[in-house]
């Protein structure tokens, strides 16, 4: 685009401007003959002669005489400026300067019928012209011209001086640039072109990677342009909401998040839901009944499978209601005189070992078919118990002058819980044991040995305390808790303890420590009777034929005791009145013996 110096209008081609000034400027450089006007068309000029100075518009019919800068005076041979002696136009001509000689033209003008030189005059006298004309001296003709120089100097800069205005007036044109180069355009249609050039380019080197808006046919270069465009649409939704528009991209954008989040809560409920029932029916408290009813059902099936007779089926179902009417354990899954048989195992044999220590007798319970994958607990209770009947200390505390079955160990527990014994873990299981499979652990062992009157401890073995996440600690303490109350001279090789066995609880199952055995090389292992090995495999610790084997079963050292965490619960005596109370007022924030 090239604008012209002089007007300042606009020209698309170099060719046209040169015609342009060639036209307006050059060949129609016209000036007033009668002020210092110049500059303007033939048109604009004679319109300015017939409004500016009508007094002398007939001396100027044709203005085209004055093109050029120096005019001709008529009758004379010489060349001389002339200027009009008055200009009604104002500030714009000046008035004939004082000293020069002022001659009218009847004075010079010849007379029709006369002669040259005659002077006379004739009827036929023409009417007196009503201009008149100047003469200059020398030094009035230089002064006019040097204030003509300096008026055309003052004209051409206002002009220049407009010409700049129109260039810098804002509403004249507007100008357009380019966001990735530094063209400037004044078309916008031109601009928008090379700007989609620029695009083009950009996605041809980017691989045509498109970011399409999804609310409009919009493709975007980028994520960050694609996600300033989103804003946008969301902006003007919010806007078109404010002034009352239902269907903005802001209200649809809000109701698809609200949706969004109101199927993911109503997904996290669900599998909340479903984790809580698969817990439910791992610790028994899903409603599906106790031992007794599934007792009731594994006999169904072994008479829907023709594994069992239904008069066998109805004798077993009468069997077991009666022992659950007596709360006493019918002793199907109990073996006798375990500890026994370890003690004359270890007199005779395995004398690889420094020294064994056995606890009091102990009866093995195992589970059956009504508490099978979640009595553990109970039956270890029942181990313990067991071996409590034979020590002259704890049988006269014992309400039951034989072990119990496990739904009067359920009914026991919550006597205790009602009794005020560890309410937090009464508000785990809803206060209610019976009826249901739900596990037990230290605490609950804990609470019934409590409400009988017998003190004891939970030892709480929270972390691993050697190399490969043993617990070598827990096997000191119950090397400690065997030798307590001996003397401190050189013990015997086996001794036989009137203690009573240690409840060993981890995650998932627990078991019953009945012994302590250290090797030569000062290795230690448990004794350990597992309420999940059967009756059958148990009772071959009776037998001399199979007992190597079956105390290979019962011995654990510790790389077999890799498990997080361990709680044990010992005895410990017998409590007195006062002890028990404030036993009961210390289980409301119950807290175990941490080691390390």
């Amino acid at each position: 685009m090239l604008t012209c110096e002089i007007c300042g209008e606009d020209i698309m081609l170099e060719e046209d401007m040169r015609t342009h000034v060639l036209l307006s400027h050059l060949e129609n450089y016209m000036h007033c003959p009668l002020c210092p006007l110049s500059g303007v068309s033939y048109d604009e000029l004679c319109f300015h002669i017939s409004s500016a100075h009508p007094e002398k518009q007939h001396g100027a019919q044709h203005p085209a005489r004055f093109a050029s800068t120096s005019d001709r005076s008529a009758g004379m041979g010489s060349k001389k400026p002339q200027t009009p002696q008055s200009c009604p136009a104002g500030d714009g001509c000046r008035a004939a300067p004082t000293g020069a000689s002022r001659v009218t033209r009847d004075s010079v003008r010849p007379k029709p019928n006369s002669t040259p030189g005659s002077g006379g005059s004739s009827t036929g006298e023409a009417a007196p012209v009503t201009s008149t004309l100047t003469t200059w001296s020398p030094e009035t003709r230089q002064e006019s011209v040097r204030r003509c120089v300096e008026d055309k100097d003052g004209l051409k800069a206002k002009h220049s001086e407009a010409k700049q205005k129109r260039r810098s007036s804002p509403g004249e044109e507007k100008l357009f640039s380019c966001p990735m180069c530094a063209l400037v355009c004044s078309s916008c249609f031109i601009m928008q072109e090379h700007v989609e050039l620029h695009l083009q380019q950009q996605r041809a080197a980017e691989g045509e990677k498109r970011f399409e808006c999804p609310m409009c046919p919009v493709v975007c270069s980028d994520s960050v342009s694609l996600q300033e465009h989103v804003e946008l649409h969301l902006d003007h939704g919010a806007a078109g909401n404010s002034a009352g528009s239902p269907g903005s991209d802001l209200k649809l954008a809000r109701q698809l998040q609200q949706e969004e989040e109101q199927r993911r809560r109503l997904e996290e409920d669900q599998q909340e839901r479903e984790e809580f029932k698969k817990l439910q029916r791992q610790f028994g408290l899903d409603g599906s009944g106790g031992y007794s009813r599934q007792m009731e059902r594994t006999m169904e099936r072994a008479v829907a499978r023709g594994l069992m007779a239904p008069a066998e089926f109805h004798c077993k179902r009468a069997e077991m209601m009666e022992s659950l009417a007596s709360g006493v354990d019918d002793g199907r899954t109990r073996t006798q005189g375990v500890v026994r048989a370890l003690y004359e195992y270890y007199q005779t044999e395995c004398k690889d070992s420094v020294h064994v220590w056995l606890s009091a007798d102990t009866d093995h319970y195992c589970s059956s078919a009504g508490d099978k994958g979640w009595g553990c607990g109970y039956r270890n209770l029942q181990m313990l118990l067991s071996s409590l009947h034979t020590t002259d200390a704890y049988a006269p505390l014992l309400q039951e002058k034989a072990v119990p079955s496990i739904p009067r160990v359920q009914s026991m527990i919550e006597e205790a819980w009602r009794a005020g014994l560890d309410p937090h873990g009464a508000s785990h299981f809803n206060q209610r044991l019976q009826g249901t499979r739900a596990w037990i652990g230290a605490t609950e062992i804990y609470t019934l040995l409590t409400s009988l009157g017998i003190s004891a401890r939970i030892i709480d073995f929270h972390k691993p305390t050697g190399p490969g996440d043993t617990h070598p600690r827990l096997f000191e303490w119950v090397k400690q808790y065997f030798k307590s109350g001996r003397s401190s001279r050189l013990p015997p090789r086996l001794t036989h303890t009137s203690l009573p066995p240690l409840y060993l609880q981890h995650q998932g199952h627990s078991r019953s420590i009945v012994g302590l055995e250290q090797k030569q090389n000062g290795s230690l292992c448990l004794l350990l009777l597992d309420p999940g090995i059967s009756a059958s495999d148990t009772r071959r610790l009776l037998s001399r034929d199979a007992v190597s084997p079956a105390v290979r079963q019962v011995r654990k050292f510790a790389g077999s005791l890799k498990h997080k965490q361990y709680q044990v619960v010992s005895v410990h005596g017998v409590m007195s009145a006062e002890e028990k109370q404030m036993s009961i007022l210390n289980s409301r924030t119950f807290c175990a013996e941490r080691i390390p």
